[in-house]
């Protein structure tokens, strides 16, 4: 983990280096939206491009319009979680 992240992130970069540490670069990068992403709703969270071990050539990461649609989706569940309803009813 690089010191910018640190001091740029300075509440994410313990949790994503725990993540590293535990699991790898690579799992971290495949997991990213679903396990360390989240995170940004409580706190700033850098983008997977940002990532110090990031390689654009051989990683891939979402586009704006998935993303708006992850966004979508955990507002929904959210609403169901706050509701006690599934989705559709």
């Amino acid at each position: 983990m690089t010191d910018t992240l640190a001091a740029e992130y300075p509440e994410a970069a313990p949790f994503i280096e725990e993540a590293v540490d535990e699991h790898g670069e690579d799992w971290v990068l495949e997991n990213y939206y679903k396990k360390i992403y989240p995170l940004k709703q409580v706190m700033a969270v850098p983008e997977k491009e940002e990532l110090p071990f990031y390689d654009e050539a051989e990683h891939e990461t979402i586009t704006e319009a998935e993303r708006t649609e992850m966004y979508q989706a955990w507002g929904e569940y959210r609403e169901n979680l706050r509701t006690g309803t599934k989705p559709g009813e």
